[in-house]
């Protein structure tokens, strides 16, 4: 069963109700548990989700975000683009980890039901009928994690910490400051990637 305050959270962090954000509530609360870990507060955990853009999912990312502490501002979340409703959950500390995805026949009847009906005929989450969100919403809440989730085994997982990096520089060109680890010369001076011309 969901924390309704956690629930309520995820739902003012994503921004509207929808029943994709919840699943990742309740996948990354399985994680933790399995592994036996409390919410990040800094980069104990590290989280690679799987989603993409584009697809009628992508909500379940903030679900496991809200739930776990790893987010894309303390850099300890990174988006593999699978476009899968899965992710893996990294206990830094222990090098251990487990993968949490939807089981396929839970997505496949979730794909097929009303709420993402009417997303495919164009209307927006925030716009459908509450009489729809509001009862797949409390189904996943009170869902027991069986009836949805495939919780693999902790496997050992090994995780290299990234060095903070705390010097920066103005870029020759803009004059904005950039880390040190991002500047990259052109012409002779440093510079930010944007006035480089380069990609990365």
């Amino acid at each position: 069963m969901l924390d309704p305050e956690l629930l309520s959270l995820g739902l003012s962090f994503h921004g509207h109700k929808c029943p994709a954000m919840p699943m990742g509530l309740r996948a990354g609360v399985a994680a933790m548990r399995v592994l036996g870990v409390e919410r990040a507060k800094d980069k104990e955990l590290y989280a690679v989700g799987e989603t993409g853009e584009g697809h009628a999912a992508g909500c379940f990312l903030d679900g496991v975000m809200t739930a776990t502490g790893c987010t894309f501002g303390k850099g300890n979340i990174e988006k593999v683009r699978y476009h899968k409703m899965a992710f893996t959950l990294v206990d830094v500390r222990k090098q251990k980890a487990v993968r949490v995805s939807l089981k396929p026949e839970f997505f496949r009847a979730a794909l097929d039901g009303p709420f993402v009906g009417q997303r495919k005929a164009g209307v927006l989450p925030q716009d459908i009928d509450p009489r729809i969100t509001d009862p797949l919403v409390e189904k996943i809440a009170q869902l027991p994690e069986e009836k949805f989730l495939s919780i693999g085994p902790v496997v050992d997982y090994s995780f290299a910490k990234k060095k903070g990096i705390f010097e920066a520089k103005p870029c020759a060109k803009c004059g904005e400051l950039t880390f040190e680890d991002k500047l990259r010369v052109r012409d002779g001076e440093q510079v930010c990637i944007p006035c480089s011309g380069y990609e990365r």
